[in-house]
């Protein structure tokens, strides 16, 4: 059996040299198609992965507690606008004492300012950085990390100290060539020491979260005095089996915050850490159902000029099939080896289409800084749609070779 598909292989690779444009040709339009779809797959692979990477820094098993659920809200003639009151500096207190679900850490933070301007010495930030008002749980409840230096303690909020934790950029911008811990910065004229240096989290959705800082909160509240501040509190679970449960504590506690009678919907929005990546990860299955068309209609024209060119095989060598027969070839014998030779450039257009697919996605995806990861999943589907290919167009040329009487093929010319 291994004799006679080594012999297979050897006729077939010796019928593909002696047609080399045509199977170049159609090697090219498996590949394209091949090529479309790995490269499409590809991109969205780096995309979802860069998705889960960018929101990872919210944390595990937490959820917020907000004015809204998202940041932007719908308008239009046929939604209602709901405008829900900021979660003042009391509310957010409030809810903190009474919320005494087990296993859970709460912390309250605000935005400041997304526009301060920062100074070490002689040298100043542009305006761009965001200031945060953070307490002690703020960093681990957001999967928050420092690559030196420390986190804040009880002591650095409960004394109000001028302490402060940077972003990343920080090493590369205003604390360039310098070890930032200690160092002195100026913020709106006060003086912080930093003693942080959190993780590079990177952008997203161009926002730079490497160009945080982070300082008590009452600092911040006494720096930065605003109207009507608005407020989140971001509660951690240690089990995740308890998060839907911990929800629902914290649903109820906080409506007896802003004392809502069991009549009126809520007017502040939950919002799990889990939330949005499963929203935008959702959407991004849509573009793995359009590669996939895209695919197959490529595949389906493909598979028809593999057909065309195997049936065409066929015909010019009726004579060779004939000989064979007559020698003593069984049916089973000549499809195998049509089938064989099919086959073989279904899977060499498959091999060209995946490395070209997957060039073209890791250049697209450095371009558009997505993080590169090896679709496996992408290639594996490129094998088996270019085996079904060779299976789809090689099984009607061999049925005919196989059948093929073998006086009457002798007799063509």
């Amino acid at each position: 059996m291994l004799k006679l598909f080594r012999e297979n292989v050897r006729i077939a690779i010796g019928s593909i040299r002696t047609q080399l444009l045509r199977t170049i040709l159609t090697v090219l339009i498996i590949a394209i198609g091949i090529t479309a779809l790995v490269g499409i797959l590809t991109v969205v692979s780096a995309l979802e992965n860069t998705i889960s990477s960018d929101f990872a820094s919210m944390g595990a098993n937490t959820f917020n507690i907000n004015q809204y659920e998202n940041t932007s809200r719908r308008h239009g003639v046929q939604v209602r606008e709901i405008i829900n009151p900021v979660i003042s500096y009391p509310e957010a207190v409030a809810f903190k004492n009474k919320y005494k679900y087990p296993l859970t850490t709460t912390s309250i933070s605000f935005s400041a300012t997304s526009i301060a301007e920062i100074k070490y010495e002689s040298t100043k930030t542009d305006p761009e950085n965001t200031v945060v008002g953070v307490d002690e749980y703020f960093m681990a409840n957001s999967g928050l990390e420092t690559s030196s230096g420390r986190n804040f303690t009880s002591f650095d909020i409960q004394n109000n100290t001028y302490n402060c934790i940077v972003g990343s950029d920080f090493e590369k911008g205003l604390l360039k060539n310098v070890n930032p811990i200690d160092k002195i910065i100026s913020i709106r004229g006060a003086k912080f020491k930093v003693i942080g240096v959190l993780k590079e989290k990177g952008s997203t959705f161009r926002n730079n979260q490497d160009l945080r800082v982070l300082i008590p909160i009452q600092v911040a509240r006494s720096l930065f005095t605003a109207p009507n501040i608005n407020y989140t509190m971001s509660i951690m679970v240690a089990q995740k089996e308890m998060l839907d449960q911990a929800i629902d504590d914290a649903n109820s506690t906080m409506r007896r915050v802003r004392k809502l009678s069991p009549i009126k919907d809520n007017n502040f929005a939950i919002v799990r850490s889990d939330d949005l990546i499963n929203k935008i990860l959702g959407i991004t299955q849509y573009l793995g159902i359009a590669s996939w068309i895209i695919g197959i209609i490529t595949v389906l024209g493909s598979s028809i000029a593999l057909m065309n060119i195997m049936i065409v095989s066929v015909t010019e060598r009726t004579r060779e099939i004939g000989v064979r027969k007559a020698l003593g070839a069984k049916k089973s014998t000549i499809a195998f080896q049509f089938f064989i030779e099919t086959l073989l450039i279904g899977q060499i257009g498959g091999i060209i289409g995946i490395i070209f697919g997957i060039g073209i996605g890791y250049t697209i995806a450095t371009a558009i800084n997505f993080v590169f990861v090896i679709p496996w999943g992408a290639i594996l589907a490129a094998f088996t749609t270019s085996f079904a290919v060779a299976i789809f167009s090689g099984l009607y040329p061999a049925i005919k070779a196989a059948l093929l009487d073998p006086i009457e093929a002798l007799r063509y010319e």
